[in-house]
């Protein structure tokens, strides 16, 4: 998959930027083709193979997952030379595995300019992992290559309505307010216990406000740091039909510590408590990034940026979790110019517990109420940007066979 991204990439720049040579005595315009070529680069970057009046989001070309298999479709948005006051945004897969389509279509128009305040509108029917948590004030984060997606395998369907207002309080202050109506269905055999109700399919209501804070950026930061998110969700029953009532109130905070230009050390907290009647769907998960095979290599795959390698996908869900995440950046080993493989030393921790467990039929899984720990290392750029990482599972969730505490994957980085 790899190959195919950089083969994409490679041809899509030759095409865009190889039929126009630059003369060497007309700097103006070898300057504008620079410009042009560094933007073009920077929407790859984000995801985005940009044309006139739409930029297709590279992010729905090819996936894969346990579920659908491969994943492929097309997607994208307006820009700015449409309109800067408003916007359309949509996208079309197909999933092979299960032979279905997937869809999303939508727009949004500005409000207010010198806050960026912008309403929007979307219908989505589509997958969402179980147990997974979207924060609204997230940044949007591309990969060509989304390492724990390929694993995956219990997802529900979601179609949804939503209505999204976007505001900036101040430069460093983001605020979303959103509004959803959504019917579920799970893809597995679950069923959801309320009383004398049993729920295999449902719908919910729910209004989610979110803020995330950071300091302000200096011209010279690409990154800056601490970066705080706070989110609120409360379902609504009887509202739109809507069959429970629920609220969850989620956190996320990051931050860096550097120690002179090319070494630093990172911490992640991530939190999350949901009250009243959840669905196994809306609660949480701790990030999980293993399969269960037999050996070691059976179970070789790619690390994830911020996941737990070594904890088996669907072993633990909560209805409270705290996970806290700690890397150390070495100073990459610099062997020549341009090969500088690079040492991340990992630590994680989760801890979490679930109520009214009898609740959620049909499906088995453990609770973190005992603390979960893994520690490892990843050596990062060795060829292509790939590297190797090395995982090892100790603690109170320490497994009877040493080998089955272990994760030994390949890593993955690369910037454009």
């Amino acid at each position: 998959m790899r190959n195919y991204c950089v083969l994409l990439f490679l041809i899509i720049t030759i095409n865009t930027f190889g039929q126009e040579p630059t003369s060497s005595q007309d700097s103006t315009k070898t300057e504008q083709d620079s410009i042009k070529k560094e933007a073009f680069i920077k929407h790859i970057g984000n995801g985005y193979f940009p044309t006139r009046y739409f930029d297709f989001d590279l992010r729905y070309l090819i996936k894969f997952n346990q579920y659908e298999g491969f994943r492929t479709g097309l997607g994208g948005k307006t820009n700015n030379a449409f309109s800067n006051k408003f916007r359309l945004n949509t996208y079309v897969v197909y999933g092979f595995g299960d032979q279905k389509f997937k869809y999303s279509f939508g727009g949004g128009l500005k409000l207010n300019e010198k806050h960026n305040t912008w309403l929007n509108l979307s219908y989505t029917d589509d997958l969402q992992e179980t147990g997974s948590t979207n924060f609204l004030t997230d940044g949007r984060f591309f990969q060509f290559f989304e390492p724990r997606l390929l694993n995956i395998d219990l997802f529900y369907r979601h179609i949804t309505s939503t209505l999204l207002l976007e505001h900036n309080i101040q430069p460093n202050l983001l605020s979303k307010l959103q509004f959803t109506v959504s019917n579920i269905h799970p893809i597995h055999n679950y069923i959801f216990n309320v009383g004398d109700d049993n729920y295999s399919n449902y719908e919910i209501s729910s209004s989610t406000w979110a803020l995330q804070w950071h300091p302000k950026k200096d011209k010279q930061s690409k990154l800056v740091f601490p970066r705080l998110t706070l989110q609120y969700t409360k379902s609504f029953k009887d509202v739109f039909k809507s069959d429970f009532n629920f609220s969850k109130i989620d956190f996320k905070g990051l931050h860096r510590f550097y120690y002179g230009q090319e070494s630093y050390s990172e911490i992640a907290v991530t939190s999350g408590l949901a009250r009243g009647k959840a669905p196994l769907t809306h609660l949480y998960h701790a990030y999980p990034n293993n399969i269960r095979k037999e050996t070691i290599m059976q179970r070789f795959s790619v690390a994830g940026l911020n996941s737990f390698e070594t904890m088996f996908f669907n072993e633990f869900f909560s209805d409270k979790f705290t996970t806290i995440q700690f890397k150390h950046y070495l100073k990459p080993f610099n062997i020549s110019e341009h090969y500088k493989p690079q040492m991340v030393l990992i630590s994680r921790y989760a801890i979490g517990d679930i109520d009214n467990l009898e609740r959620h039929q049909n499906v088995t899984f453990n609770t973190l109420e005992k603390g979960y720990t893994e520690s490892g290392f990843e050596i990062n750029k060795l060829l292509f940007g790939f590297g190797l990482s090395l995982t090892y599972r100790y603690g109170a969730y320490h497994l009877p066979s040493i080998a089955d505490n272990v994760a030994f994957k390949f890593t993955f980085n690369i910037t454009l």
